[in-house]
């Protein structure tokens, strides 16, 4: 089939923003090109990230329960797992998922693909400078950067002379590593000390602040990293990473913690240390595109400032994530071929990390408000008062609610709880549509369900709670 050398959208990039982008693109008849390099279509959610960690956390769950679960009624041995199989189940599914999600909604809405890195030639042109299409040139009426971001290593000397696992190169391994040091607790180093825990490795994780999840509120971070020592991973906090010394037996870290010299010492080393924009040898430069120190693409509203280019996803910097990327190129081509000013409420996007148990926030933090108000209105339930996971024997976490301080809205939740990820949807709603503690109040909750505690959190505002029978609306 022949290809035409001019479109109306030139997308850079094949993950989510790419998508969110050439979807609404596509809708508005509109024609659309992608030049896609690096991981497959799909990006890094369906191929490295979103999918093949949760399937790999959930085989590893499945493992990892039944010989550590809180009831008395039951026994049940240690499981044996076969790490080779669920990377070969995980990619059966990643395939499956990338077909039916990408490649085929590509092919449906007639979407050129061309195959290789692109850069910039003018503001309206893109060339191909490697791969399979190496030399073709396309123009666009727009041109939308949605090339994602990468894992980036962290400057610590001796790492570049070392072999070490990223959270995509681990997914090629055949056999699972022994006794892992994970350098980083965000969300990523988090979820994969517990994937990779769970399938039988010893893990340390060092993490350079005083808390896992440093990003979210202090309590998130120290609920999850008591739950993840008490399941048998040792997290070390306050940690100043000074070498990194490959061994005959392995790997050796040599760090600093509360001012004493300590090794780490194990079979593979982990980097979870965060990632970086993929926006070098592109061009942006040539075309006056500007970036931030972090090597982000300036924008407002997903315009550049330059021309029609536009700029969406993990390459625009934080909040980094699949759904955000989706939405930010979608109101990219809004905002190109449409009404502008489209923006994301970025307040209002929930986060989820799904170690177990889960965690899960949207909007303000206790902290963020009391900095911007001199005063916070908050309340938390512990989860160990909430009836349903006194019956599943879970009881490690709490829900906390923000509210405005005078007009009662909801401006944020936070949460560590069984099934968090599937609560914070609701409190996303409340925060987005100024919804009050008062309207969750009065609206009738099932029994007895995880998401109760946002209700009963809500009405902690208005009684004191423990004096409720469980069901009381």
């Amino acid at each position: 089939m022949s290809r035409s050398d001019s479109y109306d959208l030139v997308v850079l990039g094949g993950g989510a923003a790419a998508f969110g982008a050439l979807t609404e693109a596509s809708e508005r008849d509109r024609s659309v090109a992608v030049v896609n390099a690096g991981l497959p279509l799909g990006g890094t959610c369906v191929n490295v990230g979103c999918v093949p960690s949760k399937h790999l956390l959930e085989v590893g769950k499945t493992a990892f329960e039944p010989s550590h679960n809180p009831f008395d009624a039951v026994r049940h041995g240690e499981s044996t797992t076969d790490w080779a199989t669920a990377i070969d189940d995980m990619d059966a599914l990643v395939e499956t998922l990338r077909e039916e999600n990408y490649v085929d909604v590509a092919e449906h809405f007639g979407v050129d693909v061309y195959e290789g890195y692109g850069a910039f030639v003018d503001e309206q042109t893109v060339e191909v400078t490697s791969g399979p299409d190496e030399g073709a040139r396309i123009a666009g009426e727009a041109v939308l950067v949605a090339t994602g971001s990468s894992p980036r290593a962290p400057p610590v000397e001796g790492l570049d002379d070392v072999d070490y696992e990223t959270s995509e190169s681990i997914l090629q391994r055949r056999e699972r590593p022994d006794d892992v040091v994970v350098l980083g607790g965000g969300y990523v180093g988090v979820e994969w000390a517990q994937i990779l825990h769970h399938l039988g490795a010893e893990v340390t994780v060092l993490q350079r602040s005083d808390r896992v999840l440093s990003d979210m509120p202090h309590r998130v971070g120290r609920t999850l990293g008591a739950s993840l020592r008490a399941g048998g991973i040792d997290v070390v906090t306050g940690v100043d990473a000074r070498r990194v010394e490959e061994t005959p037996d392995g790997v050796v870290v040599e760090a600093a913690v509360d001012g004493e010299r300590r090794e780490f010492a194990g079979t593979d080393l982990f980097l979870a240390a965060g990632v970086r924009p993929n926006t070098a040898g592109i061009g942006l430069a040539d075309v006056g595109v500007e970036t931030d120190e972090t090597g982000a693409v300036v924008v407002e509203t997903y315009h550049t400032g330059v021309a029609d280019v536009y700029a969406a996803g993990d390459v625009i910097g934080d909040p980094m994530l699949e759904t955000v990327a989706a939405k930010e190129g979608n109101y990219a081509v809004r905002n190109a071929f449409g009404d502008g000013g489209h923006e994301i409420e970025y307040d209002a996007v929930p986060s989820v990390v799904f170690t177990s148990p889960e965690v899960a926030s949207v909007g303000r933090t206790e902290s963020e408000y009391a900095r911007e108000h001199g005063t916070c209105s908050c309340r938390t339930v512990e989860l160990d008062s909430l009836p349903r996971a006194r019956a599943a024997g879970k009881t490690r976490g709490f829900l906390q609610v923000v509210k405005h301080h005078e007009t009662d809205e909801i401006v944020g939740v936070h949460a560590v709880s069984p099934r968090a990820g599937d609560v914070i949807p609701a409190a996303a709603l409340a925060v987005k549509y100024g919804l009050t503690v008062d309207d969750v109040i009065d609206t009738v909750h099932p029994f007895p369900t995880y998401g109760e505690a946002f209700k009963r959190a809500c009405q902690a505002f208005r009684r004191d709670t423990s004096t409720m029978s469980c069901c009381v609306e």
